[in-house]
């Protein structure tokens, strides 16, 4: 061994012998964590509603129309027009009546409304009061969708279910987000339901609390659903981007039709006594 090499290598000996390994910094790793939860507050006026005060077709300058029959990626059986017999304003209640006929070639029609590009918000407080359908094959829906897609297609860029419902089982409700990290796809859904007794003889509250830490949401103004902000990514919270609300009662589908369609229950309605939205408040 040459002579340098020896003493290369005692020297390496030597500090290894005192601890001098112990003494050289070593990479310091951390996760990644979410926000704080900064206990945010809402507006008490809302920066947008729609109380239904009119009558005749839903306000054009509020909602516009979903349309089509091309089964909505969930090999839904309606197709959703804009025609009043499907969405109509009266008696200080919005009405979305699913029936069954024959439109645009399929058996059954019904609407889809929503508020993109009339109504679009990142954050705040969603109240909804409604009183929902019922019977076999009905899949009722008040949600959001990202307005946007900032982040790729279903489900990367997100979706905010604040109420569904299937008419085979009667008065449960479920609150569900879906994420590329957390859907029903992959078997990671995130969401929780309630019994709402009465769901579809009277009107209930349907809201969430959208803030950068967590979806929050309540079924008349009680908690019964948290979805926190993990500080991982898009992938799991593409929550800090526009969406808009969508109304809707959609028939069958793979939800909604898993125990079939009773056709002699239609026409089926869901009905909207108002729906708000307030600001939040910044911190």
């Amino acid at each position: 061994m040459p002579l340098s090499s020896i003493g290369y290598f005692c020297f390496a000996w030597a500090m290894a012998a005192c601890g001098g390994e112990k003494d050289i910094p070593r990479p310091v790793i951390t996760q990644p964590t979410g926000p704080v939860d900064k206990n945010w507050s809402f507006e008490t006026t809302p920066v947008w509603a729609d109380e239904f005060d009119y009558s005749g077709k839903p306000n054009s300058a509020k909602w516009g129309y979903d349309i089509g029959g091309n089964g909505w990626g969930n090999n839904e059986l309606q197709y959703y027009s804009d025609n009043i017999s499907n969405a109509s304003v009266a008696d200080g209640k919005l009405t979305i009546t699913a029936r069954k006929e024959s439109v645009g070639g399929k058996e059954y029609s019904s609407a889809r409304l929503v508020t993109k590009d009339k109504g679009d918000w990142t954050y705040g407080r969603f109240e909804i009061k409604a009183k929902l359908p019922t019977g076999k094959g009905t899949w009722p829906a008040i949600w959001m969708l990202p307005t946007d897609w900032s982040y790729g297609n279903w489900p990367k860029s997100g979706e905010i279910d604040i109420m569904e419902h299937v008419g085979y089982d009667q008065d449960r409700v479920h609150v569900t987000v879906h994420t590329e990290a957390y859907n029903h796809g992959i078997g990671t859904q995130k969401g929780a339901s309630k019994v709402v007794p009465n769901a579809s003889t009277e009107y209930h509250l349907y809201r969430i609390d959208w803030t950068p830490f967590a979806i929050r949401g309540y079924i008349d103004n009680q908690m019964m659903y948290e979805f926190i902000n993990e500080g991982k990514g898009y992938a799991a919270w593409p929550f800090d981007k526009r969406f808009h609300l969508l109304l809707n009662i959609a028939v069958g589908g793979n939800w909604g039709g898993a125990q079939g369609v009773d056709a002699s229950v239609y026409p089926q309605t869901m009905e909207i006594d108002y729906v708000r939205v307030y600001k939040m408040v910044e911190k």
